[in-house]
């Protein structure tokens, strides 16, 4: 009887997790499910789709969705991103805000909080970067209190995501916002993502972080085969990463092919962390031209 009663009273939820571009809600996801699910890097807007990753606890299973980083801007494809971003927060049972304390609130932070602003009731906010000098988690908290004037003290947090600090005390705080209900997938599901999605992802952010600042947007991977070979223990996978323009292809290139050989090598690292299984990966890179610009690879690419 007892375990019965337990059982019925574990919780779960969908979980959307929005804020500005960088302010750590990859991070957050990553040591919160204690696996790898989203890509991190210091480019803003790295994450296009909302990704889910799963935490299961004692208290129940929490499904995160990992959104865009809200960006003011009226390109296409930040459009886009912030369809994603609103899309999911109409779906979501609870919200997690995180807020970057060590950058002070402008229009952009003004707009995000204006779209948590009606699920505020059902939102935590979490202010990120507490561990770093130039941290000031107090004028976050006032900004909170201006721009979500509802929002009970308890459901703002202080937390640093990197040296995974009050984490755990944010997962509390959103396990009491989440309905009983019955988990949405087995325990043992730390994400729903599809293998190809994590692969092109693993791809994307050691391009990003390896080519820094010269041509990060202007890049997707393009999954064009995969196959498993050696009776299932090898899953060879032939991907492109595609560049808007000739010239960005030899930057990806690199002198003597040596930046796709880097890229190629740090991702085939990371896959064998987080894949029980062998995979050969065939790199290239190929020209697809203003590819931001035309709405079926958007429409591929973010959803």
């Amino acid at each position: 009887m007892e375990n019965s009663t337990e059982k019925k009273d574990l919780k779960s939820a969908l979980v959307t997790i929005v804020g500005r571009p960088s302010v750590g809600k990859s991070t957050f996801l990553n040591i919160a499910s204690g696996e790898k699910i989203s890509i991190v890097s210091p480019i803003p807007q790295t994450t296009r789709n909302a990704v889910r990753g799963i935490v299961n606890t004692s208290y129940g299973q929490l499904v995160f969705i990992d959104t865009p980083g809200f960006h003011d801007s009226d390109k296409k494809l930040n459009i886009k991103l912030k369809g994603v971003t609103s899309d999911q927060l109409k779906d979501a049972d609870v919200v997690l805000y995180i807020i970057d304390s060590t950058r002070l609130p402008g229009e952009e932070e003004q707009k995000t909080a204006a779209l948590v602003a009606p699920v505020v009731d059902k939102t935590v906010v979490a202010i990120n970067k507490t561990d770093l000098p130039d941290s000031k988690p107090e004028v976050a908290e006032a900004f909170v209190k201006q721009a979500l004037p509802g929002i009970p003290e308890n459901h703002v947090l202080r937390m640093s995501a990197e040296k995974d600090e009050n984490v755990n005390d944010v997962l509390k705080a959103l396990y009491e916002l989440a309905p009983v209900a019955e988990p949405m997938y087995p325990e043992e599901f730390y994400t729903d993502q599809e293998v190809d999605f994590r692969i092109a992802e693993i791809i994307r952010e050691k391009a990003i972080n390896m080519l820094h600042d010269e041509i990060p947007h202007a890049i997707y991977v393009d999954i064009a085969d995969m196959e498993w070979r050696k009776n299932g223990r090898e899953l060879w996978v032939r991907a492109f990463l595609v560049v808007e323009r000739d010239s960005q292809k030899g930057i990806v290139i690199g002198k003597g092919a040596s930046m796709i050989k880097s890229i190629r090598l740090e991702s085939l690292k990371t896959m064998k962390e987080i894949f029980d299984y062998r995979i050969d990966l065939d790199l290239q890179v190929k020209v697809n031209k203003n590819w931001r610009q035309k709405d079926p690879v958007l429409a591929k690419l973010i959803h």
